[in-house]
């Protein structure tokens, strides 16, 4: 055999090895490859094959259908780790607001939660994973997770009473939490700034994250405090993730309110420390200087005990409002009437007078001091008030998004239509798309192999998931393709309602759901669980 002929047999072979007969699904060829790892992108090609990776690559593939990917990045699915967007999925399945952003999987539960509601045993009882399936079965392009909300286990326990647990209702608790965690519940989230869920002590929440703990879940908290007193918060959450023996997330971290920006380093020292003793403390963030929740944000909490209307009617009692009148004047003096600015009423009547105007122009409007235009507004509304709180720091943004521990959140309902007249927060439409076009590309604070580490991998990790998170062979097909060079977010705080640019396909296990930027009418999304459905 000549050595022309001994050539041109290896060049078959090696022909051969670059090629398949295997016909996938979909094929996305000439993608630039990002994990989720972190590891140095490649370029190469994937298989999708049902609802799963098949193949990655080099070989060249046959598809049923063949996308090409042209020079793009090509990378798993984020993840958003706090979502609003139970109720606003509900109503529609689409969620744009996120997919057109990157996100497969919405993760649920910052102190309340779709389920359990009641008690387990009780004839009005209705499960976790019933209140999870609801969603799904209505229809979903986006996967859904959730913790258990711990504000809403003492709303089915205790109601909306301001006082410590008994050891009954404790051992009740723990029973839903147990029952939630063998349904997929991914632990145990809590907001201790709202009530009622304020109302528990350190030792409720410790105990109910023993529970979490033995099914592999994770405490997740909006810690007690993220101003004057945010420290001594952390410490609290330190102590239950040690006490308890779970991994802890810190939501949405941050040193709120100007005098207290500068406690951002001590936070970020004290948790560091508490990793190298071996404690899982991670974080998650949105990427505005502006929060958003009620006028509850400078309310206190003693005010709301027995629910709505017992709040509501509270305000009203001379003696009570003298007292609330003084508490909310303590809080406008860190936090400034002029940066607090209405979005949400529930009347349209204040809707139209009101939406967009900060507190400090509707007590001119009103001709009242702030304290008493926020407690009358809320009291005409009939509601919390949805407000946007202008309160953080822009260098302390670009400080967190370099903190390797810290992965990303929109804390904002996922919507899909914005033709309604309404306004929101602008990380509904853009948290995730800032932190890879501002922050990343632009700003270069990290490569685009950590920022979308941060996004995908990294969560699924901590989270438990899996095969959720990476592009990896046998994991399910959640990939989004975007241009790096023009992902960007659009939505303003005068104008929230923009979808982000730059997200050109996107596919939620193994179905595409978004084609060219525009949605196809899938709603392929599941119910991702937690550890606890896999130990008995």
């Amino acid at each position: 055999m000549s050595k022309y002929t001994i050539r041109f047999l290896f060049l078959l072979f090696i022909i051969g090895c670059k090629s398949e007969n295997t016909l996938y699904d979909i094929v996305i060829k000439n993608g630039i490859i990002y994990d989720g790892t972190g590891d140095k992108s490649y370029e190469g090609n994937i298989g999708i094959k049902g609802d799963k990776i098949a193949y990655l690559g080099n070989n060249n593939l046959n598809g049923k259908k063949i996308i090409n990917a042209d020079g793009k990045a090509v990378s798993p699915g984020f993840i958003n780790m706090l979502s609003w967007g139970y109720n606003s999925l509900l109503k529609d399945g689409r969620s744009l607001s996120d997919l057109k952003q990157g996100v497969t999987l919405e993760v649920f539960g910052e102190g309340t939660s779709p389920g359990p509601k009641g008690i387990p045993g009780k004839k009005e009882y209705i499960s976790f994973s019933k209140s999870m399936d609801s969603l799904v079965n209505k229809g979903v392009s986006t996967n859904i997770a959730s913790f258990i909300g711990a504000a809403t286990l003492r709303i089915n326990t205790i109601g909306y009473e301001n006082r410590l647990a008994t050891n009954h209702e404790l051992d009740e608790m723990r029973i839903s939490v147990e029952k939630a965690m063998k349904e997929g519940a991914l632990g145990i989230g809590s907001s201790l700034i709202y009530a009622p869920g304020d109302y528990a002590d350190t030792n409720e929440l410790i105990e109910l994250s023993k529970v979490a703990s033995k099914y592999g879940g994770m405490y997740i908290s909006h810690m007690r405090n993220e101003d004057n007193k945010v420290l001594e918060a952390l410490e609290e959450l330190i102590q239950i993730s040690r006490e308890a023996n779970i991994p802890s997330e810190i939501y949405h971290l941050k040193a709120s309110r100007k005098a207290n920006w500068h406690l951002l380093d001590s936070i970020i020292k004290r948790v560091e420390i508490a990793r190298k003793n071996g404690l899982k403390i991670t974080a998650d963030m949105y990427t505005y200087n502006a929060s958003s929740t009620g006028l509850t944000g400078v309310i206190p909490t003693w005010v709301q005990e027995g629910g709505h209307r017992a709040w509501i009617n509270r305000m009203k009692k001379p003696k009570q409002r003298k007292k609330l009148i003084n508490d909310i004047r303590k809080e406008l003096n860190q936090q400034p009437p002029s940066g607090i600015l209405m979005v949400g009423f529930k009347k349209d009547s204040m809707s139209n007078i009101y939406l967009g105007k900060t507190i400090e122009e509707a007590a001119k409007m009103r001709n009242q001091t702030p304290e008493n235009a926020i407690i009358d507004l809320i009291i005409e509304d009939d509601s919390r008030i949805q407000c946007i709180y202008f309160s953080m720091s822009e260098e302390n943004i670009r400080k967190k998004i370099q903190i390797p521990w810290l992965s990303f959140c929109s804390d904002a309902g996922s919507y899909s239509d914005i033709t309604k007249d309404f306004k929101t927060h602008p990380r509904a439409f853009g948290s995730f798309a800032r932190v890879l076009g501002k922050y990343s590309r632009d700003e270069k604070l990290i490569s685009l192999e950590e920022a979308i580490r941060k996004l995908s991998g990294f969560p699924a990790k901590n989270l438990g998931l899996r095969k959720r998170g990476f592009l990896k062979k046998g994991y399910y097909a959640d990939i989004v393709i975007f241009d790096p060079l023009k992902i960007s977010d659009k939505a303003t705080f005068n104008e929230p309602l923009q979808y982000a640019d730059g997200v050109n396909h996107v596919f939620v296990n193994g179905e595409q759901v978004i084609e060219n930027g525009n949605h196809t009418g899938k709603f392929p999304g599941k119910f991702v669980k937690g550890r606890g459905t896999e130990i008995n």
